[in-house]
């Protein structure tokens, strides 16, 4: 234990729980907005719990990964259509890949739902099972961790300092689901902003996919889209939203204070 309790482990610990903190963005806005298709009395109990869970999976995951990496990247499949598409599928890359295809298939319909209202008022009240809702919760969850657990293996390979930054980071969701869940249905202008982020989220994943593939489409080669272009294109669509919907209260006024006069 106090081999453990070295300063250079709790630097690593501390490290560990600010990139969770970071890369768990995406995965806490998607819990957040799949939990509200859930009956409103279940909502909290549905991010608990699919939160709960999926800590327990992404410790599983980190056992399996730092034990069988090798499996992850074992080639499963090849497609070689020369001129067309060329890619070399392993464990790792299809699991990303999944998660991208679903991620994008979830933000458009939902956002294809919103500019029906019958949609959007049958989604409102519920319009999956709870059951369903906290596995799709969790399988995300997974797909999402193979990036902080990655990231993490670069930092330290002491599986109880990653274990614990997963519980910390696990811990924290939990503790923030609530607060972004209530600020979406407070303001829900902003879920629009927030599925379309959702939809970055796919792009990059199925980026992350390909490049994982070494995928080839029509002789480019597919290249994984960073980090920092990722926020750098979040943080254009934040700003952006912002000032339409401060334009917007000013048309309005606008056209208010037209009709008086």
């Amino acid at each position: 234990m106090g081999e453990l309790l070295t300063v250079a482990n709790m630097v690593d610990l501390l490290l560990l729980v600010m990139l969770q903190a970071v890369l768990g963005f995406d995965n806490l806005l998607y819990i957040s907005l799949e939990s509200q298709r859930a009956p409103a009395d279940k909502q909290k109990a549905v991010r608990t719990w699919g939160i709960a869970l999926a800590v327990i999976f992404r410790i599983v995951l980190l056992f399996l990964l730092l034990n069988m990496i090798a499996a992850f990247q074992q080639q499963l499949f090849a497609i070689h259509w020369e001129g067309v598409i060329e890619a070399d599928f392993n464990l790792h890359a299809v699991i990303v890949l999944f998660g991208g295809v679903f991620i994008l298939y979830t933000a458009m319909k939902e956002i294809l739902h919103m500019m029906s209202l019958e949609d959007a008022q049958h989604a409102a009240s519920g319009s999956k099972s709870v059951a369903s809702i906290i596995f799709w919760i969790v399988a995300m969850n997974v797909v999402f961790s193979f990036d902080s657990i990655l990231s993490a293996m670069a930092i330290t390979k002491v599986f109880a300092i990653m274990a614990t930054a997963i519980l910390i980071g696990g811990a924290l969701m939990i503790l923030l689901a609530d607060t972004v869940s209530e600020f979406l249905q407070k303001n829900r202008m902003y879920e629009v902003l927030g599925l379309f982020i959702l939809f970055l989220v796919g792009v990059m994943l199925l980026s992350e996919g390909g490049h994982l593939a070494h995928m080839k489409l029509f002789g480019n080669e597919i290249s994984q889209m960073t980090k920092t272009t990722f926020y750098f294109v979040l943080f254009v669509l934040v700003i952006s939203d912002i000032v339409q919907s401060r334009y917007q209260k000013k048309l309005n006024l606008a056209r208010q204070a037209a009709k008086k006069h």
